[in-house]
C-alpha cells in the first residue's frame, strides 16, 4: 500500500503540490534567486542541475522513500521552492520533512511557517504519524533556529553523517515532533501565523 500518497495542501500564503517536470522552469528561477546553491552547507541544486534533481526525486517517489513537493506562493502564483516527505518508514509511521528550500525573495515572509504547519497537520491528522523528523547541517544556524521555532525538540547529533558536495563531512542535527506533542506544536504554529495581525492591533 502506497504511504504517503501524493496530495496537494493549500493555505492562505502557500500551496504545496506534487513535484512535476512541468515545474522545471519555475524551480530553476527560484534556485537562481539569491544563488542559493552557493551555500556550502546545503544541497540546493544550481539552476542547471534542477532537471536532474527533479528526476532523482521522482525516482525516489516511485521507490516509496520520498514524496516530493513544489511550493507555490499563492499571492503571486510563483514557484517559491521545494520541500519533501523523505526517509519514509511506513511500517513505523515515521517520516522526515526535509529537502526544503525557497527562493531568497520568499524567505522570512511567513511562507515557511505555513508550509510546515500544513505538512505537519497532514502527517499527524491524516497519515497518523508517530513521529516527524527534521534534519539539518549542525552549522546551519538559520535552519536550526527555524526548526526550533516550530516547536520541534532536539534529539541529538549524527556525527560524520554525510559527505557534502564540496567534500566536507556533515554532522547532522536531528529534531522531531512526536504525535503526543502535535496539539501543542499546532497551537504554537497557529499563533506564529496569526501573530502579525495580533501585534498590529492598538
Amino acid at each position: 500500500m502506497e504511504w504517503p500518497k501524493p496530495v496537494s495542501l493549500h493555505g492562505e500564503k502557500v500551496s504545496i503540490v506534487p513535484l512535476d517536470h512541468a515545474h522545471l522552469a519555475g524551480l530553476q528561477k527560484a534556485s537562481a534567486d539569491g544563488e542559493l546553491h552557493r551555500l556550502w552547507y546545503t544541497k540546493i541544486p544550481a539552476p542547471e542541475a534542477v532537471a536532474a534533481h527533479i528526476e532523482r526525486c521522482l525516482e525516489q517517489r516511485k521507490a516509496g522513500s520520498m514524496l516530493p513537493f513544489t511550493v507555490i506562493e499563492r499571492v503571486t502564483d510563483q514557484i517559491a521552492g521545494m520541500t519533501t516527505y523523505l526517509n519514509v518508514d511506513a511500517a513505523n509511521k515515521r517520516l522526515e520533512i526535509g529537502g526544503t528550500w525557497y527562493r531568497q525573495s520568499a524567505q522570512r515572509t511567513g511562507l515557511n511557517t505555513e508550509c510546515k504547519y500544513l505538512l505537519l497537520k497532514h502527517a499527524f491528522e491524516e497519515l497518523a504519524c508517530n513521529a516527524v523528523e527534521f534534519r539539518t547541517h549542525y552549522l546551519n544556524q538559520q535552519s536550526r533556529r527555524a526548526i526550533e521555532r516550530l516547536g520541534a525538540k532536539f534529539d541529538g547529533i549524527l556525527r560524520a553523517h554525510m559527505v557534502m558536495p564540496n567534500g566536507t563531512i556533515r554532522d547532522t542535527a536531528v529534531y522531531s515532533v512526536i504525535a503526543g506533542e502535535w496539539p501543542t506544536v499546532k497551537a504554537n504554529l497557529t499563533w506564529l501565523m496569526e501573530k502579525p495581525a495580533v501585534s498590529s492591533r492598538p
